[in-house]
């Protein structure tokens, strides 16, 4: 088999992989739920080569992720669920519906501000996939051994909440459901009051430290990130690309204290906290000199 710009040929490749005869092994074992850590660890690597912008990296990480779509296409492929076609077939038709202000006709770019149209559109798309889910229902064997994929099991969306993915990252799920609330109004409109809860979140994870119960620190420390989030939601910073940034910062000041031990003749474990302390000040005080 020979490689080829056609993604037709990289849903080959995955389906001789996932063949139980002559296929892989490790592919051939592999489920839904073992593939998730890959999926996770190929995003952030993806964000990883962007942030240092080394195109070269950023585009075969872009195809490890490419795989993992078709990883999961072909395993539903394989249940009768769906195939990597039908995937492609509805983004596309959700970006085409959801833009009719550059794919309609004149009425529709015409009515670029219709208000309304947005939510429109949502629910026509939420009242197909019931319909999908309904016509799939009705059409999948009754003795099927993967019950757990039974289309039209479908869980209750009626809270406002309710379609906020909860395997979301939980910094961009705090966002998400601070913003969803924040559409009906329950939300702070100024920053003072987020900074006072602040301070009294901070206060109760000192009492719940001082009393010495393990699970009261994580509720309090939770109650902490949640108001952070907010804050940062306030000032229109990204709370993940925030504390991101801040620990490649911490990494470049590290390196530069091994660096600085190295040359001292010394390792950071054989220094005291002090030691430690003074190299950390060097670095930062070289980092502030650089930036000037």
């Amino acid at each position: 088999m020979q490689p080829s710009q056609d993604i037709a040929r990289l849903v080959e490749i995955m389906a001789a992989l996932r063949d139980p005869t002559t296929g892989c092994p490790w592919d051939i074992e592999q489920s839904f739920d073992t593939i998730i850590p890959y999926t996770i660890e190929e995003t952030y690597e993806v964000v990883d080569a962007i942030e240092r912008r080394d195109a070269q990296d950023l585009k075969e990480e872009l195809g490890d992720l490419l795989l993992q779509v078709v990883y999961y296409a072909q395993m539903a492929s394989e249940l009768g669920l769906f195939r990597f076609e039908d995937v492609v077939e509805g983004i596309t038709n959700k970006m085409i519906r959801r833009h009719p202000h550059v794919f309609g006709d004149a009425e529709a770019r015409s009515a670029r501000s219709a208000k309304g149209q947005w939510e429109r559109i949502k629910a026509e798309e939420k009242r197909e996939r019931r319909e999908a889910r309904e016509k799939a229902r009705a059409a999948f064997p009754a003795d099927a051994a993967f019950d757990e994929w039974t289309p039209g099991r479908e869980e209750n969306l009626n809270g406002l909440l309710d379609s906020v993915p909860g395997a979301l990252p939980a910094l961009a799920l705090s966002r998400k459901i601070q913003e969803k609330a924040a559409t009906v109004g329950f939300d702070w409109t100024e920053a003072a009051p987020i900074l006072a809860k602040l301070r009294e979140e901070t206060d109760e994870f000192e009492e719940a430290v001082a009393g010495d119960d393990p699970d009261a620190r994580e509720a309090e420390l939770g109650d902490i990130l949640f108001t952070v989030v907010n804050l940062a939601r306030r000032y229109d910073i990204d709370p993940d690309a925030a504390l991101r940034r801040t620990a490649a910062k911490f990494r470049a000041r590290f390196a530069a204290m091994e660096a600085e031990a190295v040359r001292e003749g010394r390792t950071l474990a054989e220094m005291s906290l002090d030691d430690q302390e003074t190299l950390w000040q060097r670095a930062k005080g070289s980092e502030n000199r650089g930036k000037r």
